[in-house]
């Protein structure tokens, strides 16, 4: 497949930049893999759009992983955490991969502070391609104590303003547990605790996995050939009640409802490397599922919009179909719903 095959017009006004006060308000369009017919509901209206399923969500949090930094001169420094390596020492230090934007001058062992001191950080390699491994010190407690004071979160790059006070409930799903993600596995951020409740009340059961997202989901596809492109490594963890989960829905006929394509990505992963049904584990993917594809697991998808020529595209057009969703897309642009991270949603329905 070709990376031109992922392009479609879109106008800029519609790029949601900032959420709808109440999460469960946005639209939610909703199609049946291989079709190109559409209806136009709303993600409060999830309880009854299908019959008793699994839906699997990806708990993962959203921890604040941009950091302003000062170098010893007096200039300024940003960096965007990626990934703890390794384990906290006993004294609370914590080794840190980040990308660099603007870290001209920077060089190994220099020393860094944040704005008061809470936090330094030692640069201990700069392996290239604007990636800095960092040592991080706070001044008492632990880094991600340090990190709520000092750190900004990460909002995507097509949100053109800083982030505010609402930011912070709101770029968080509401059943985030666990704390490593440098962006918010968006489909989960439409599912209030009321709504949530209420797919338990009609019949759904829910189940979690952890996929800690990363840079690479802003990552523009690097090759015209998407067999070419590589993706960032991303760390997941499935647990024990999950799979249990999974094989009783199978069993029963239930569908598997993956929130997110975060969500597919961890299942499917996990299946691929267990010869085909999932099973309970932590490890990292990179897996990159683009047309053609065979899931294993999945029967249906919550997902939001996505960019143009974006891995995440990629996938959708993989469960989806290639044509089917861009007729939906066009559909969608049509009726000026909203797009990416704080826009509306989409259910992929199987086809019967």
């Amino acid at each position: 497949m070709d990376a031109s095959e992922l392009d479609y017009d879109l106008p800029e006004e519609l790029i949601a930049q900032a959420p709808l006060a109440d999460r469960s308000a946005s639209r939610l369009l909703c199609v049946r893999r291989g079709s190109r017919d559409v209806s136009h509901r709303y993600v409060r209206e999830l309880p009854e759009l299908l019959p008793p399923a699994l839906f699997v969500l990806n708990d993962t949090k959203v921890i604040p992983a941009r950091l302003f930094l000062q170098k010893p001169t007096g200039g300024r420094v940003e960096f965007l955490l990626v990934e703890q390596v390794g384990e906290a020492a006993a004294d609370g230090v914590e080794r840190w991969l980040a990308l660099g934007r603007t870290h001209k001058g920077v060089r190994a062992d220099m020393l860094l502070q944040s704005d008061g001191g809470s936090l330094s950080a030692r640069v201990l390699e700069l392996p290239g391609g604007g990636e800095v491994l960092l040592e991080l010190r706070p001044r008492e407690g632990s880094v991600q104590a340090a990190l709520e004071q000092v750190g900004q979160l990460p909002l995507p790059p097509y949100i053109r303003r800083a982030p505010d006070a609402a930011d912070l409930t709101r770029y968080q799903t509401v059943f985030a547990a666990h704390a490593g993600a440098v962006a918010a596995p968006t489909a989960g951020l439409h599912l209030s605790e009321a709504l949530l409740a209420q797919l338990r009340a009609a019949g759904h059961e829910l189940a979690y996995v952890t996929l800690h997202v990363g840079p690479g989901t802003f990552a523009p596809l690097r090759a015209a050939d998407l067999r070419e492109h590589r993706m960032h490594a991303e760390r997941y963890a499935v647990p024990e009640a999950t799979v249990e989960a999974i094989a009783n829905a199978k069993q029963s006929g239930r569908p598997v409802v993956a929130v997110g394509t975060t969500v597919v990505r961890t299942l499917e992963a996990r299946a691929a490397e267990s010869g085909g049904a999932v099973t309970a584990g932590a490890g990292k993917t990179s897996i990159f599922i683009y047309p053609p594809f065979t899931f294993k697991v999945v029967d249906a998808l919550v997902t939001n919009f996505h960019l143009p020529r974006s891995t995440l595209l990629a996938l959708v057009m993989a469960f989806a179909g290639r044509e089917t969703t861009l007729a939906a897309y066009r559909a969608a642009v049509a009726e000026r719903y909203r797009f990416f991270s704080y826009g509306d949603a989409m259910l992929l329905r199987g086809e019967r």
